[in-house]
């Protein structure tokens, strides 16, 4: 069970670290990460060079190496494509309410699958695992919210990463604001490391005023639905997506939609430790 898609990690500083190359070399899921030249040796130290892409630029920002992915996937002619942070620790299923592990690439064939049946979404994704808690119903997915760090992202979408902070959620935006719809799973959550935890990446542009001119920058695109708060000790923007709850999702004429439960070759097994 692998995605039909091609899966890319921008990566910068973590070659170290590597959590979300670790976590798809462990599930046996087919990746590429893309790095800079000068950190090539390093990664490649770490990582078989086959796996590896060398972006044509040097420190020009995590959006630049966003819409350069983006390009290439467009080239390849793919119609869809994941992109995922590189601090991304392990997948998870929410299934009786009970969150299990999960070692195979599952997950994204159930999004490909799911996102394929319509029309209108541009951009889908995994929960955070920890924004679900237990004791609590939830739906399999959230329409017309925000997708964060790991994207499954329409190629032929009219759009491009911009700015430099938040460029994940004004793209959300954009896409809402213009009728398209996302998709945000719960059944299935990915575990990440918290912001600036990890050397590497965004951290040191999220240190000192980081936080809040990134919730700055965001306001400033989207005062219509956006306003800066603090939250847990820190300034973090804040998001109005209730207008989007009218964007409704188009099934395609010829989706095939199976009778019956498909567990996508997945069986709940108990851990052994010794």
């Amino acid at each position: 069970m692998n995605p039909k898609y091609p899966v890319f990690i921008p990566s910068k500083g973590r070659w170290e670290s590597r959590l979300t190359s670790k976590m798809f070399e462990s599930m046996g899921v087919p990746y590429h990460i893309v790095v800079e030249a000068q950190e090539y040796d390093s990664y490649s130290q770490v990582i078989d060079s086959s796996k590896i892409i060398v972006l044509p630029f040097s420190d020009r920002g995590l959006v630049e190496t966003r819409n350069w992915i983006w390009d290439q996937a467009l080239e390849s002619g793919t119609p869809y494509f994941w992109t995922f942070d590189d601090n991304i620790r392990e997948f998870y299923r929410l299934n009786k309410n009970i969150k299990s592990r999960v070692y195979t690439g599952a997950p994204l064939c159930v999004a490909e699958d799911f996102v394929a049946r319509y029309e209108n979404i541009a951009i889908s994704g995994f929960q955070y695992e920890m924004f679900v808690p237990r004791k609590k119903k939830w739906n399999p997915f959230a329409l017309n919210t925000r997708v964060y760090s790991n994207m499954l992202i329409k190629t032929d979408i009219p759009y491009r990463n911009r700015d430099f902070y938040n460029d994940d959620t004004d793209l959300c935006l954009r896409v809402l604001k213009d009728g398209w719809c996302t998709v945000l799973f719960n059944a299935f959550m990915v575990k990440k490391e918290p912001t600036m935890k990890i050397r590497g990446g965004m951290t040191p542009h999220y240190q000192g005023d980081g936080r809040l001119k990134m919730a700055l920058s965001l306001q400033r695109q989207h005062p219509d639905v956006t306003k800066v708060t603090r939250k847990w000790g820190r300034w973090q923007h804040q998001v109005d997506y209730r207008p989007f709850k009218q964007n409704k999702l188009i099934l395609k004429d010829n989706a095939i939609i199976p009778e019956g439960i498909n567990n996508y070759g997945m069986a709940l097994r108990q851990k052994v430790t010794r």
